[in-house]
């Protein structure tokens, strides 16, 4: 584990951070309101899927009871035919920081969307090219006809986007695409990290990993139990359709062959958990368990709450004394 009490070498004027970062299902909420509320905190979300509006349900978005109890920010910012990408959320979050630190209170950044995590605190400078409708259809049709050209078109403009682009993930080439045509710059050249003006404690929750399917798998059967079909029968309803980022999100894509009358609801279900499965596996790639910028606590540990108070309070202490 290493050191809270070594602050970073950075001026003193960098805004102390609490994250707090980990897979689904894991207890990052519930950790991030005690803290808010002990260190006279506020919450900065950093969860892609909870800035929709009406995704209550499936996106395990903090209640209004769990809002009252500490100030959440970039929750509930966007309608679901809207779209918050990588950039966006940079501007915001950064404005929510300084806003909070501005009030004499404590920035907390809570959330398992590890790119938007680890950009955030990197210094990504990302830019805010606003999507281009009828430039996208026209990709999404050359992807349809040969995903393949599609990627060498990018490897033609942007060599470089292969470091961090997989040819598979389609949507990020027609974004890396669109940002390099409109910008006239390649996409990769606009990715500068530039150090932010921030003195972090990276808080990383984790536990038995089959524990942890079983806790995820216990949420699913909460959120069905609560509406979650019902949720997405509403967004149907709304116009919404199945090709917005929203609406294709873990917990909401999965019902679509339920409504096209190809799969039963237990099927869907089921699916959901698996899929679950696989995505906590993926956020344990961007939060690694030997990262040695996360201090990993157990969340099946009794005094879990308490080590993460304690940590805080001597980051905190050593974070105010350091000249």
């Amino acid at each position: 584990m290493r050191d809270v009490n070594a602050a970073e070498d950075t001026p003193e004027s960098d805004t102390p951070i609490v994250a707090i970062v980990g897979p689904t299902a894991v207890g990052k909420t519930a950790l991030g309101i005690t803290l808010a509320r002990t260190f006279d905190g506020e919450i900065v979300s950093a969860d892609s899927r909870q800035f929709y509006r009406d995704m209550e349900i499936g996106t395990a978005k903090p209640t209004a009871e769990e809002r009252s109890r500490a100030p959440h920010h970039l929750v509930d910012i966007a309608g679901a035919d809207e779209t918050i990408g990588l950039a966006q959320f940079l501007r915001l979050a950064r404005e929510a920081i300084e806003s909070i630190a501005a009030r004499g209170r404590l920035p907390l950044v809570v959330g398992g969307t590890g790119q938007y995590v680890r950009a955030l605190f990197e210094g990504w400078q990302v830019p805010e090219v606003p999507p281009d409708p009828a430039l996208r259809r026209t990709l999404e049709r050359e992807a349809q006809a040969d995903p393949q050209a599609l990627w060498e078109k990018l490897m033609a403009l942007d060599p470089k986007a292969a470091e961090f682009i997989h040819p598979n993930n389609l949507r990020r080439v027609i974004r890396a695409l669109e940002v390099s045509l409109k910008s006239g710059e390649p996409f990769s050249e606009l990715r500068r990290h530039v150090p932010p003006p921030y003195r972090t404690l990276k808080l990383g929750l984790t536990m038995d990993r089959q524990a942890l399917y079983a806790r995820a798998d216990a949420r699913v059967d909460a959120m069905i139990a609560t509406g979650l079909k019902d949720e997405v029968a509403y967004l149907l309803s709304q116009g919404y359709g199945w090709d917005l980022p929203s609406m294709s999100s873990l917990g909401y894509i999965q019902f679509r062959p339920y409504f096209k009358g190809q799969a039963t609801l237990e099927e869907v279900i089921e699916r959901i958990k698996l899929d679950t499965h696989d995505f906590i596996r993926r956020q344990y790639a961007w939060f690694h368990p030997t990262a040695p910028d996360i201090v990993w606590l157990d969340a099946q540990q009794p005094d879990m709450e308490a080590q993460a108070i304690r940590l805080t309070a001597n980051f905190l202490k050593a974070t105010s004394t350091t000249p």
